[in-house]
C-alpha cells in the first residue's frame, strides 16, 4: 500500500527479497512482474500507482531507452495525478559492461538497491500540487 514496484527479467528476484526486507520496516511493497513487454498490461501498472501514489521500477537493462524508461514515461502520461513523489528508476548505467563476472554484478539492480529506492522515494518531497 506505499509503493509498486516493477521488476523486469532477473530484477524480480531481487525486488521480491527487497520487498520483505522492506516489509519488515513496516513499509508495503507491490512487487509487480510484468512478464512480457510486448504486450504489458499497462492497466495492472497504472492500477497499482493510482493506490500507491509511488513508483519504482527496477530493470536490468541500461538507463537509458530501456523499458524502465518506458514504464515511467507511460505512468507520467497516464497516472501523473496519482503520482505523490517523482518516479525512481534502479537500472543499469549507461555503460559498457566489463568482462569480468563481479565487477558486472554490481552493475545490475539488487535488493540493497532496490530498497534504497523505495526508501528514497518514500522520503521524497511531495510533487507539486500533491
Amino acid at each position: 500500500s506505499d509503493i509498486t514496484v516493477v521488476a523486469i527479467s532477473s530484477a524480480v528476484p531481487e525486488a521480491v527479497g527487497a520487498a520483505q526486507t522492506l516489509a519488515e520496516e513496516g513499509i508495503s511493497v507491490e512487487v509487480i512482474d510484468p512478464r512480457t513487454l510486448v504486450p504489458l498490461d499497462v492497466d495492472m501498472i497504472i492500477r497499482s500507482v493510482q493506490r500507491t501514489g509511488r513508483l519504482v521500477v527496477a530493470d536490468p537493462a541500461h538507463r537509458t531507452c530501456g523499458a524502465a524508461a518506458e514504464i515511467s514515461a507511460i505512468v507520467a502520461e497516464e497516472a501523473f495525478e496519482s503520482l505523490r513523489a517523482p518516479i525512481v528508476r534502479v537500472a543499469t548505467p549507461d555503460t559498457q559492461i566489463p568482462f569480468s563476472p563481479a565487477l558486472e554484478k554490481q552493475l545490475y539492480p539488487s535488493r540493497d538497491g532496490i530498497a534504497a529506492a523505495v526508501r528514497k522515494v518514500l522520503g521524497a518531497r511531495p510533487l507539486v500540487g500533491a
